[in-house]
């Protein structure tokens, strides 16, 4: 800005640094966030496969691929704990970062509060005393065509008044020059603000997207890992024979080797009528 005590420019960085701090810390606090979902949900899939009974009367091959389906989902689950320990590492390096850059900007800042306040000082100053030197200049000429009757009185004002013009001029050039000084220096370092500022944000964004891309890689790797350990859930299905499994059934139940016999007739009533022996009719007499 052409005004010398503006701050407009150095306020709207400032605004931005501020906004781009804010944003990093909207990322930190979805990595912590998304890391209470990752923890609750492994921690979730593990008491799952624990506790949740799943084909537990299952036999031989089968049984050993269900087996092997609730170890590797507790593997999956244990895989979302580490993930959601990952994710907080990372939102603290992210806030290392953001305080760091905080830390830096700020010693940079309090060099530029303390010039602009100087320079702004200085301005005032430098103001007030070319007001003084304009006031002087009329009442010199005023004086010099007054009244001849006071005419030592007013040579003597007039002399006064020449001194204390001469005294108002030097101030005023000594404050115009002291405010070049400063407003040199002042200038200088806003430069060297701006590229520190610069380099700033060139960093804040350089660190920004790798952490988002090592953000999304973390979640890939997951997927890639899980789906390693559903492959084996897979493989371990490709095994299971049901023959072997029936097999297995049968030879585990079996009660034996023979069938039961054939159950033929057996005739107990013609068996029984000829076991019973037949006797002669007794004769009695008849008596008259």
């Amino acid at each position: 800005s052409t005004d010398l005590t503006s701050t407009v420019g150095y306020d709207s960085i400032i605004q931005h640094l501020n906004d781009s701090r804010k944003n990093c810390k909207e990322f930190e606090d979805f990595l912590k966030e998304r890391a209470i979902i990752e923890e609750k949900y492994g921690k979730e899939l593990i008491n799952l496969s624990k506790k949740k009974p799943c084909g537990q009367t299952e036999l031989n091959t089968l049984k050993r691929s269900l087996d092997i389906f609730k170890q590797q989902i507790d593997k999956v689950g244990q895989g979302h704990i580490q993930l959601a320990q990952t994710l907080r590492e990372e939102a603290k390096k992210m806030e290392d970062f953001r305080e760091k850059q905080k830390l830096n900007r700020k010693k940079i800042e309090l060099i530029m509060e303390a010039i602009h306040k100087n320079r702004n000082l200085q301005y005032k100053k430098t103001t007030e005393v070319k007001k003084t030197c304009c006031f002087f200049l009329p009442c010199g000429a005023l004086l010099y065509l007054s009244s001849l009757s006071h005419f030592w009185q007013l040579f003597l004002k007039l002399a006064q008044t020449k001194s204390a013009l001469e005294d108002s001029d030097r101030s005023y050039q000594q404050n115009v020059t002291t405010l070049e000084k400063i407003r040199e220096e002042w200038q200088k370092e806003h430069i060297k603000a701006c590229e520190f500022f610069e380099t700033q944000e060139y960093e804040r964004i350089n660190y920004f997207r790798n952490a988002l891309w090592l953000h999304v890689n973390q979640l890939s790797q997951g997927c890639v890992q899980n789906d390693e350990k559903y492959e084996e859930i897979r493989k371990s299905l490709e095994m299971c024979s049901i023959e072997k499994d029936i097999d297995c059934f049968v030879n585990l139940r079996r009660t034996g080797t023979l069938a039961p016999a054939p159950v033929v007739y057996e005739n107990y009533y013609d068996t029984q009528r000829n076991a019973i022996p037949v006797r002669s009719p007794v004769h009695v007499p008849i008596s008259r």
